[in-house]
């Protein structure tokens, strides 16, 4: 089968496709031949060796959390699957990125009808560490709640579930994306300098909880706010988050497929909008985290094995 692997840390350069052997599943295990599957900052990060003490590689390395497609074999004690189910999950192997994934049971669900493949691929991490960040946060309707990043693939979901608890949501975001947001029922921002100022003025002067996706200061600014630290959740500033005691739940704190069976629900549903930016064929890989390294993508981006 066709996988992508790197063999050293770099940039986009270091991604190739490659001929590697088709996985064979476990007894609780699946193989599901890959229909979408997202691309990751955290990945782009890892593969960069950014992260090398907190997720080092080992290599060669593969890539990919998020996938969608069809089982083509079943481990012996797989339940409630079968060959030819449409499904929906996440691999913690770096495997997904591949015509053919093994992933756990545990970690699949089945794809409701009406969710396409895209959004399908690329729900787990981004839908996951939003839920997460909204988790953390606990906004409710008295709340005012400040979103950076609100147009990114976890921040345009952040800001969705965070009004479906009822909170005034403010989303950070350049003017471009101002329109989705505003038809989201959440108050657009321009980031940039004076970005307090307009957020005050936004809000009202108060300001409850602040869901950063970014990094870059914003946890500082959000302290700024008047926000208390326990209701400020960062996925991005470990090290601000340490220094003022704020959050960082992120993915691996809602990383289930109960909490990834109710997204999917909502989504294929209508309740939750799940922006796809673009799809790249997988040979197209260095394109695809091209794209996504520039920073300025409204949702996800998806690749086709």
């Amino acid at each position: 089968m066709k996988a992508v692997r790197f063999h050293e840390y770099g940039g986009v350069d270091v991604l190739r496709v490659e001929d590697v052997p088709r996985p064979e599943p476990g007894p609780d295990q699946l193989l599901v031949e890959v229909r979408a599957a997202g691309i990751q900052p955290g990945e782009a990060h890892i593969r960069s060796g950014g992260l090398h003490a907190r997720w080092p590689a080992t290599f060669p390395s593969g890539q990919g959390s998020d996938l969608a497609g069809v089982v083509v074999a079943l481990g012996s004690e797989v339940r409630g699957f079968a060959v030819g189910d449409e499904v929906l999950g996440f691999t913690h192997r770096r495997a997904s990125h591949a015509q053919y994934v093994v992933a756990d049971d545990v970690h699949v669900v089945h794809r409701p009808r009406g969710l396409s493949w895209d959004v399908a691929g690329a729900l787990y991490v981004a839908g996951t560490t939003a839920y997460a960040t909204v988790f953390a946060t606990d906004p409710t309707p008295s709340d005012t709640v400040v979103v950076s990043g609100a147009a990114g693939g976890v921040g345009s979901l952040a800001v969705q579930l965070a009004r479906r608890r009822g909170a005034t949501v403010i989303g950070l975001a350049s003017t471009r994306n101002h329109g989705w947001l505003a038809e989201h029922g959440v108050v657009p921002v321009a980031y940039g300098d004076g970005v307090g100022d307009r957020i005050r003025a936004a809000a009202g002067g108060r300001v409850d909880a602040f869901i950063d996706t970014i990094g870059n200061g914003y946890v500082e600014l959000a302290v700024s706010l008047g926000v208390r630290p326990e209701r400020i959740d960062t996925i991005r500033d470990w090290q601000a988050a340490a220094k003022v005691g704020a959050r960082t739940y992120g993915e691996g704190s809602a990383a289930s497929a109960v909490v990834l069976g109710e997204l999917a629900r909502l989504a294929a549903g209508g309740e939750l909008e799940v922006p796809i930016a673009r799809a790249y064929p997988l040979e197209s890989v260095r394109e695809a985290f091209r794209d996504l390294e520039q920073g300025h993508t409204h949702g996800k981006i998806v690749l086709h094995p």
